[in-house]
C-alpha cells in the first residue's frame, strides 16, 4: 500500500448491499468493506472464522440459539462451522477480514463477486 485508505471515501464509491469490496490485503487475507441492510442468508464457513467490525449503524448476527447485536465500534467473530445470518434493520457499514477467496455465503456458487476498490 502506497497511501492510507480512507474507508468513508471508499464506502461512498458504491451503493450495492451485501457486496463486499476489498480495500487492502495482508498475510493472505482480504480487508473488506460492505454496506448491509435487511437480512443476508443463513450460512457457515467450514474452514474459517467470520470477523465483523461495525463501522456505522447496527447489525444483529443471528445464531441458531441467540442473536448478538453489534453497534459502531464493536466486533464479533463467528467461529468456523457455526451457522449464522447477519441482519441490519437499517443500512450499516462493516469491515470484514477473511482469507483471500473466502466466499461470503460459504458457498462459491452463491457468493457475491469479489471486487477490489
Amino acid at each position: 500500500m502506497a497511501d492510507a485508505v480512507n474507508l468513508a471515501a471508499k464506502l461512498a464509491t458504491f451503493e450495492e448491499k451485501w457486496s463486499p469490496r476489498t480495500v487492502a490485503t495482508f498475510n493472505g487475507h482480504d480487508v473488506m468493506i460492505v454496506k448491509v441492510e435487511g437480512e443476508f442468508n443463513w450460512h457457515s464457513h467450514a474452514d474459517t472464522d467470520d470477523f465483523f467490525l461495525v463501522l456505522s449503524g447496527e447489525i444483529d448476527i443471528r445464531l441458531r440459539d441467540r442473536a448478538v447485536t453489534l453497534k459502531a465500534g464493536e466486533i464479533f467473530v463467528v467461529p468456523r462451522g457455526v451457522e449464522h445470518c447477519p441482519f441490519a434493520r437499517n443500512e450499516a457499514h462493516l469491515l470484514l477480514i477473511e482469507p483471500t477467496g473466502t466466499p461470503n455465503t460459504g458457498d462459491r456458487d452463491t457468493a457475491a463477486e469479489r471486487k477490489v476498490i
